[in-house]
């Protein structure tokens, strides 16, 4: 493509980030006219479509690493004002998150980030699909997903590094007075067919039952993200589930939960896919993701 126009890619990444031409004029603070102007001279240069028009418009393959670039190019502008003693611009970093994650330990990794703030985060909940999706395509810099067979080796080059971060277990939860009225002759076989469950994985509900129940058949549940709306749900007596241990252990500590099976639980093994960019913001993004989530998961 010869010389990159970065003015004209900052117009392509806030036209991909917004969804719209109209909405990235709005950002940027130009017209549409210029914003179509400047989308049309880049892709006149790569002599290849970069934005499929739609609602919303959405980046073609190369109009993506194109946006990627431009991201990486800002945090590793943003580290040599550092250096340089200039003002500091904060960039946007993105990650893509399972939902677990995000409701447990994530969020205690993210303080030297934002006390004082050194970036803006841009943090998408993504199941292990999506995320992978996200990280490798360049549209986040990071992800949090399950481990998998295809997950590729720590220094992969021109692929993400892969970090093992530890293991969420899951374990079935309710109270007291639930367990008591549904589950008064123990966790068994007839009661898990007519108590209500509060899942966010279905698969992984279905599984468990069946190990730990021989349970093959459809059993009641509500659907719903482990969030603090879920956990009020089991809290409240009107559902059992699988929930993350460290969202639960101190209810169990305190008896406020009780675990519906001793002993039986499911266990995820987390990784941590990253770009390697030597930048002041995600070196201590990986640094301090890493260490939180290994002080709070289970290692193996």
């Amino acid at each position: 493509m010869g010389n990159l126009d970065y003015r004209a890619l900052a117009v392509l990444d806030a036209v991909v980030s917004q969804g719209s031409f109209e909405k990235a004029a709005l950002a940027l603070g130009i017209s549409q006219s210029a914003v179509s102007q400047r989308i049309k001279a880049l892709e006149d240069a790569a002599g290849r479509l970069l934005v499929v028009r739609g609602q919303p418009a959405v980046a073609t393959g190369l109009g993506q690493r194109l946006v990627s670039h431009h991201r990486n190019v800002k945090l590793m502008e943003a580290a040599l004002d550092i250096d340089l003693g200039n003002k500091i611009s904060m960039p946007e970093v993105g990650l893509a998150v399972d939902a677990a994650s995000l409701a447990t330990w994530l969020p205690l990794g993210l303080q030297p980030l934002l006390s004082p703030p050194r970036c803006q985060l841009n943090i998408e909940q993504a199941d292990r699909a999506r995320a992978l999706h996200l990280v490798r395509e360049g549209s986040v810099f990071g992800a949090v997903a399950e481990a998998g067979a295809d997950d590729q080796p720590v220094g992969g080059g021109a692929a993400p590094s892969v970090t093992p971060l530890g293991v969420m277990r899951y374990v079935c939860v309710a109270t007291p007075v639930f367990a008591g009225h549904w589950f008064g002759d123990g966790f068994g076989l007839e009661a898990a067919q007519l108590a209500p469950a509060m899942t966010f994985d279905a698969d992984m509900t279905a599984g468990f039952l069946r190990d730990v129940l021989d349970l093959k058949g459809p059993y009641p549940h509500h659907t719903m993200p482990p969030s603090a709306a879920s956990l009020e749900c089991i809290y409240g007596s009107l559902a059992y589930g699988l929930m993350p241990l460290p969202q639960v252990a101190r209810a169990l500590a305190e008896d406020r939960l009780v675990d519906l099976a001793p002993g039986r639980h499911v266990d995820v093994m987390l990784n941590w896919h990253a770009w390697k960019l030597d930048t002041p913001f995600t070196r201590i993004l990986s640094e301090h993701l890493v260490a939180t989530a290994r002080r709070v998961l289970l290692q193996a």
